[in-house]
């Protein structure tokens, strides 16, 4: 007998639509109120906390809140959902740093841009392949999110912050109108 494959992003079959149309963006991140939607994994609030003051420093952003998913695996659970749209004008997600979890932020990704609020969804660069099937099965192939280089849960604090600070400036640029 064959062995099965499972398939972590595999979801029960519904209609696809034909891409992802984002979230307006306002012309800068002057202002923004950045919500932040960490995952649980080791390093992952370090690097969005990290990250959100870069974005404070240069871009004049303000970090206003930071929630922790329940399950790594899965999409935030919709209260928390709501709160980060109700109080935040952008959102960053992540850190992706293992197949299911990236699977898991890019699907949160996807939810925020559709209900109007702009993502920035970051994953640790191994997993693409299950961050770009994920992205496939919520109907938005091509979702665009940012990688950084695996691992990110092994570091010290200051590679964290060495690696929030080189990607700033792609999430400035993902966040704000282009």
């Amino acid at each position: 007998m064959p062995n099965a494959i499972m398939d972590p992003t595999a979801q029960p079959h519904t209609a696809r639509q034909d891409g992802l149309a984002l979230a307006p963006r306002e012309a800068s991140l002057e202002g923004a109120r950045i919500g932040l939607l960490e995952n649980g994994k080791q390093n992952a609030r370090r690097f969005l906390e990290e990250l959100a003051q870069v974005l404070e420093e240069r871009y004049g952003a303000t970090p206003t809140m930071i929630r922790r998913k329940t399950v790594i695996t899965e999409p935030a659970p919709p209260e928390i959902a709501a709160e980060l749209r109700d109080h935040c004008d952008v959102v960053i997600t992540g850190v992706g740093d293992c197949g299911s979890c990236s699977a898991s932020a890019v699907h949160d990704g996807v939810l925020f841009e559709r209900a109007g609020t702009p993502a920035a969804v970051i994953c640790s660069d191994a997993f693409r392949a299950t961050a770009d099937a994920m992205a496939e099965v919520q109907g938005a192939p091509g979702y665009h999110y940012l990688t950084t280089p695996h691992p990110v849960a092994g570091l010290a604090p200051d590679q964290v912050h060495e690696r929030a600070d080189a990607l700033a400036a792609q999430v400035a640029e993902l966040l704000a109108a282009r």
